[in-house]
């Protein structure tokens, strides 16, 4: 790992450290987690239809990477050192080292051009992901999915569907669409997953970005990637923009905060998306990277099929 130059928050002095993790970029990374049962980051290159799994408090950390067929939009954890993972219109579960896949959920051929893109697990252990439009048509929906297989549409009408978190205590779910340059809030009911009507809670115009990836500290800070302008930013639970600080590289894709003591902040990036709308001209791109010394903390995420304590 190597220490890279210190950009500090806006109008203070320069405290934040930013780390380069890996030695070889990925093509699209994306949707970081942290795994505290291995001491290990998960993350995903969804271009190159990888999973990657790292002890990043190695000397010398080297990813373990897992082969999909076709593109990967995000993982999530699971029950008894499983992982599941969001392919383009199926969702399966897998063990690492094992060759069988369970498929959780199979959408089938959608109506218009869909695939799976950024998901989490809620509090309960549901899986909640949203999906991307190819034909850049609005057309993309927000997914439930329960560890018995059952599936519900929560919300329709995305073209990019990103940004998917919660609340600490689980009762407010977040996603974004990229393109729109909104971050929505759904109230939310953990016991039975229903999703109120979304209301737009960040309109990230006036800062010239849409938001990409996005996570929630204990505070109930909203910690996202202003990936238009190369950007991190945190966001209060009001929505107000409290900080933002320059990323290592010019297109950020995800955060997710880890490390022993949830901590420290995992950036990761885009090399070339395979679209040809997001390529990176920065000699770091595509790199993970860690930012320590930030003054928040994270929540471990739920594992999908564990049950909450309500």
């Amino acid at each position: 790992m190597s220490e890279l130059a210190q950009p500090g928050h806006a109008d203070q002095a320069p405290i934040i450290r930013f780390t380069q993790v890996t030695r070889k970029p990925d093509l699209l990374g994306e949707t970081p987690v942290w795994d505290a049962d291995q001491d290990c980051l998960w993350w995903i290159d969804g271009a190159a239809g990888q999973v990657r799994r790292m002890t990043v408090t190695d000397k010398d950390p080297q990813p373990e990477s897992f082969g999909f067929r076709g593109h990967v939009g995000s993982i999530a954890l699971a029950e008894d050192g499983c992982v599941l993972v969001a392919l383009e219109r199926s969702v399966v579960l897998f063990r690492p080292g094992e060759p069988i896949q369970l498929v959780v959920l199979d959408l089938g051929p959608p109506a218009s051009p869909l695939r799976l893109n950024d998901g989490t697990t809620d509090r309960q252990g549901r899986f909640i992901v949203a999906d991307i439009s190819t034909d850049r048509q609005p057309t993309g929906q927000v997914h439930q999915i329960h560890p018995d297989g059952r599936h519900r549409i929560l919300h329709e009408g995305i073209l990019v569907g990103n940004g998917v978190c919660f609340s600490p205590e689980g009762e407010t779910l977040y996603f974004s669409d990229t393109a729109a340059r909104r971050v929505y809030a759904c109230d939310y009911d953990i016991r039975t997953g229903e999703a109120k009507a979304p209301r737009v809670h960040i309109d990230t115009s006036a800062l010239n970005s849409g938001t990409d990836g996005a996570t929630v500290d204990r505070d109930g800070n909203l910690w996202a990637t202003l990936i238009h302008t190369a950007r991190i930013g945190c966001f209060d639970p009001q929505g107000r923009l409290i900080d933002s600080f320059a990323a290592p590289t010019d297109l950020p894709s995800c955060v997710a905060f880890g490390g022993p003591s949830m901590d420290v902040l995992y950036v990761t990036s885009i090399k070339d998306s395979g679209t040809g709308r997001a390529v990176s001209h920065h000699p770091l791109g595509g790199h993970l990277f860690a930012v320590e010394r930030l003054g928040a903390k994270g929540l471990p995420d739920k594992r999908f099929g564990q049950t909450g304590d309500t």
